[in-house]
């Protein structure tokens, strides 16, 4: 089991490199995280949502995602308060106190999800979340030590060197665990390390000593590692202002919304090289680029709402007023309507709200949630310039509600769910191809897909690019989880993970 002295300590891609590097020696193996708190999702194959982290390791043991990974997810609604997610359908949203009344519901759940993931792989690599010691969180826990206990783990502790603070980190955690709880561990891993580690040598032999724990390895600091991040600390690294215009790269805002969930859409356009993504919560930071993008929201009115309340409205009519291409995707797309209406007061206290009419699209929220993989082609092959009859975008819905369009805007795509016969209508788009919502994550995953949409925006910014390669994002994916696996082999003692690993079997 991997678990952190805090949150963003670099747990997931420990568990996403362990998972990877077990599979290259022969293991069954899968990732298990009992609680995750992220607005990254995924849908299942079956329709269940869980954490997106635990879908991306999954990808990295080379199995297929599935909700007993992530029996439970807390997507935040409020400083308060989450939408509980639980065995892959929302459960209810519930604050803090009154979650944790549901302890022992909950931890039957995780122990059932757990033993069933078991009992169909060969090794478990679990994830912890945040500190395993918060002391006045210890007694409801049912992620950490507690975990540990029901799959009888062996442990490491990942702590964040960049940080700063890793001596006082990992010796208070070792200090605030149980003596039962800390003959679990097998020993520590500096993450995220820079400079030279020899200079580090006299620290590990301090802490070696002070916590009789071995140090497992010390991780150089990875930069641009390309693979799925779960929360949105990791967004402050593309926090930034945009670049100075060129006429190769195609300059990509994306809005950062309060509530913007599953960001990891936009991980394989990041990685292109005649691509810019950026994000920003100032509008005046948008004006520069050449494409707007909305993204998606865990609270699509509330963020609406932020949106007037500072100056974005104004900002997104003048970039459309410029000719320049908007995207919305999800809460985005729902957005770009003239209208949101939440009857059923699903995701605030507002029964209505006017959009940014940019789009003649009104949507309703409905109490259930639409989670399903999909296929899309589009619906009128020439909307987004020539090859649109053989583009192909795959990936997954997660949203509230149903969008119907007005007389003012055509769908974007045909889309097929995951075992459905018939297809539907999905987004929209403006006669003129500039302004285009639709539900469907994903849509810079798929290489054919991808490289039509990004085309288009370059045609209609008159950009060149200096990509004429398609690039497969799924094949450039692989590449790197196996980049992961070597960066870790390189650093960590996996002899000792083995050995553990035996002793637990």
């Amino acid at each position: 089991m991997v678990l952190g002295t805090a949150s963003h300590a670099g747990k997931s891609l420990t568990v996403a490199a362990l998972c990877r590097i077990l599979r290259q020696d022969g293991f069954d193996v899968a990732p298990f995280k009992a609680q995750n708190m992220a607005l990254n999702s995924f849908a299942t194959r079956e329709g269940h949502e869980i954490g997106r982290a635990q879908a991306m390791q999954a990808q990295a043991a080379g199995i297929e995602p599935h909700v007993d990974m992530n029996p439970i997810l807390l997507k935040p609604m409020s400083d308060v308060g989450s939408q509980v997610v639980l065995n892959g359908k929302v459960f209810g949203n519930y604050s803090a106190v009154d979650y944790y009344k549901l302890k022992p519901q909950l931890l039957d759940a995780v122990s059932a999800a757990y033993h069933r993931l078991a009992a169909r792989h060969e090794i478990i690599v679990l994830e912890g979340a945040g500190s395993p010691v918060e002391i006045n969180l210890k007694d409801r826990d049912i992620v950490n030590m507690k975990m540990a206990e029901i799959a009888d783990a062996a442990c490491m502790l990942v702590t964040d060197i960049d940080r700063g603070g890793v001596f006082a980190s990992l010796v208070g955690t070792y200090a605030l665990l149980d003596p039962q709880e800390r003959e679990r561990f097998r020993g520590f891993l500096i993450n995220k390390f820079r400079g030279d580690a020899s200079l580090f040598e006299p620290g590990i032999d301090y802490l070696e000593k002070r916590l009789s724990q071995t140090c497992l390895g010390v991780i150089p600091y990875l930069h641009n590692h390309g693979i799925d991040d779960e929360d949105s600390v990791s967004l402050e690294r593309l926090a930034v202002r945009p670049p100075p215009a060129s006429e190769d790269k195609l300059c990509v805002c994306v809005v950062r919304l309060p509530y913007l969930s599953n960001f990891t859409d936009f991980t394989a356009l990041e990685a292109l090289p005649d691509v810019v993504v950026y994000y920003t919560r100032r509008p005046e930071e948008a004006r520069p680029a050449d494409v707007l993008i909305l993204p998606g929201s865990k609270n699509t009115i509330p963020d609406l709402l932020w949106l007037r309340a500072n100056g974005w409205q104004e900002a997104i009519e003048t970039h459309v007023a410029s000719g320049k291409p908007l995207a919305g995707i999800c809460g985005g797309f729902q957005m770009l309507g003239s209208e949101i209406r939440d009857p059923h007061r699903t995701e605030s206290g507002v029964e209505a709200v006017s959009g940014l009419n940019l789009l003649d699209v009104v949507t309703t929220l409905a109490p259930e949630k639409v989670t399903r993989q999909a296929t899309a082609r589009l619906s009128n092959p020439s909307s987004l310039g020539e090859g649109g009859e053989d583009a192909v975008f795959t990936g997954y819905e997660i949203h509230l509600g149903e969008t119907l369009l007005g007389a003012g805007s055509r769908p974007l795509f045909r889309l097929r769910r995951l075992d459905d016969v018939e297809s539907r209508d999905d987004g929209a788009i403006d006669d003129a191809g500039k302004v285009l919502g639709a539900y469907l994550h994903g849509l810079f995953d798929s290489p054919g897909g991808s490289t039509l949409l990004l085309s288009h925006w370059r045609r209609i910014c008159g950009k060149r690019g200096i990509n004429s390669k398609a690039i497969d994002p799924m094949a450039e994916r692989e590449k790197r989880y196996d980049a992961l696996a070597e960066h870790y082999r390189r650093n960590l003692k996996m002899d000792v993970v083995h050995r553990a690993l035996e002793v637990q079997r």
